[in-house]
């Protein structure tokens, strides 16, 4: 069992110094994550960089980030969440750093990279220390808060970037994060209690390595291929990735301690609710990165301009998150995990349809509105719904794993989806090139979104945070343990 520690409520002053310190780390993580979108015109002005580098720019974070965030939710259990989520946010830091002195682009890249490893442990830490820290008839809500306030952070994230390029330049925008993370250690070290996993499995670095390289070689052959057709580098790359993940699929089933337990997919709502995740976050992975980029080259928008065009969905997240929450709780998760992708979808496609010269008001807004709405409906339903599938002392590895899935979503939309709307080379900076293939992006991202309603319609049910399911008294060889002990309600709300 989790070290016991008094539990927080919401809304007192421990539980408020918790969710600010979570919602800190992790916002600095995810506003990293989105700013550096409105930078790529002009890191790819500076670096005289093609479709595929900037494609590295995001993926190099993503590829490091979905291979090792189950190990960082793993760590957590094992040497304790705080500790984990602290070293983090110090790691993130300091690639940082590296990144906003780069002086060319693998360098850069490589950056980028180091915080993926930094974003790995602190993003499946925060879930794991509210889950551990506030009761469970608070957790949903407190889930809702966090899902808003960090999406805040995401969603503030292009106007802050567009500012600081057209500001002071796009280094500041990976300069930012260092004072932030100062402050966040500070309140972790004083405010937030320790959780750990005495019965945590040994650390399955092999399953990590050889998810980095089976991530890493696929995603390199995905983004190297429309350039470079199967040269003999995107062959090997292609070829070194897909045996890595076979042999990483079949090193999970033989060890005695996995970093992916493939037991907890006999759950219909966990499996399901991690389905929905990366079909829906892979159409989100490729509305973040081009969307902006067509504001800019297509839409003739500024940097700071196409960055503010996301404050609605800013709002929408702050205002609406924390209902979305008490309305799962109350009427269960099925509903706005059907609803919320169909209108992602219809945002998605109005986004296709931004013309030439756009005017904010009549072009751009009602998409994001539409967009804004649905990205609040889904974002809390789906986590409370991870976390309520599993064991308490799981949260962990439940939130790794779907992390794990939402970034891997994202990763292969940002390498597959230029190519697949016929966007290479110098297209970023085209816009009559840009501009149809865009829309053919947006089309497709809408009909993974439409896929991930249909999962949420089929195999979520309405109870799963309201009592513990049939499907979830299930075997979990995880910390090293055999038979778990009973659960003790964590399983049946989020």
């Amino acid at each position: 069992m989790t070290v016991p520690h008094a539990r927080l409520r919401m809304g007192t002053t421990e539980g408020r110094w918790v969710l600010a310190t979570t919602v800190m780390g992790t916002g600095v993580a995810m506003l990293n994550g989105t700013d550096v979108s409105v930078a790529l015109p002009a890191i790819g002005a500076e670096f005289d960089a093609n479709v595929a580098t900037l494609q590295w720019v995001l993926n190099g974070y993503m590829v490091t980030l979905a291979a090792l965030i189950l190990v960082g939710g793993s760590l957590g259990d094992h040497y304790g969440r705080r500790r984990v989520y602290l070293a983090g946010v110090a790691w993130f830091s300091l690639a940082s750093l590296l990144c906003a002195v780069a002086p060319n682009a693998p360098l850069l890249i490589a950056g980028r990279i180091l915080q993926g490893v930094g974003g790995a442990l602190l993003t499946p830490g925060s879930l794991a220390i509210i889950q551990s820290c506030f009761e469970q008839e608070d957790r949903a809500t407190a889930i809702g808060a966090w899902s808003g306030l960090t999406g805040i952070a995401a969603a503030i994230g292009p106007l802050l970037g567009g500012i600081l390029v057209d500001g002071p330049g796009w280094r500041w925008i990976f300069a930012l994060p260092v004072p932030l993370a100062l402050a966040v250690i500070w309140a972790g070290i004083r405010h937030v209690p320790e959780s750990v996993e005495p019965s945590a499995d040994p650390l399955d670095w092999v399953g990590g390595v050889m998810a980095v390289v089976g991530l890493g070689g696929t995603t390199y052959a995905i983004i190297g291929y429309p350039d470079g057709g199967l040269n003999p580098t995107v062959t090997a790359g292609l070829i070194v990735g897909v045996v890595a993940l076979v042999a990483f699929v079949l090193w999970e089933r033989a060890t005695e301690a996995p970093m992916v337990p493939f037991e907890v997919f006999r759950s219909r709502q966990f499996t399901g609710a991690n389905l929905a995740t990366f079909v829906v976050y892979s159409a989100l992975g490729g509305v973040f990165f081009m969307l902006i980029v067509h504001l800019q080259t297509v839409a003739g928008f500024t940097a700071t301009g196409a960055g503010a065009a996301s404050i609605p969905v800013m709002l929408i997240m702050l205002f609406g998150s924390p209902l979305v929450g008490r309305l799962a709780q109350r009427i269960g998760p099925r509903l706005p995990l059907t609803i919320g992708p169909l209108l992602l979808a219809g945002g998605m496609v109005m986004m296709g349809e931004i013309p030439n010269g756009a005017a904010y008001i009549s072009d751009v807004l009602p998409s994001l509105l539409v967009f804004g709405v649905g990205l609040t409906l889904v974002v809390t339903p789906v986590t409370a719904t991870v976390l309520a599938a599993v064991e308490e002392r799981h949260a962990g590895l439940a939130s790794g794993i779907n992390n794990a899935v939402a970034r891997t979503g994202q990763l292969l939309a940002v390498a597959a989806l230029p190519a697949l709307a016929g966007l290479t080379g110098g297209d970023f900076a085209d816009p009559e090139a840009y501009a149809p293939g865009f829309r053919s992006a947006m089309w497709i991202a809408a009909g993974l979104s439409v896929a991930g309603a249909i999962i949420g319609s089929t195999m979520i049910r309405r109870d799963v945070l309201a009592g513990q399911s049939e499907d979830l008294q299930i075997e979990v060889r995880h910390c090293a343990v055999q038979d778990p002990p009973p659960m003790h309600g964590s399983g049946g709300r989020g």
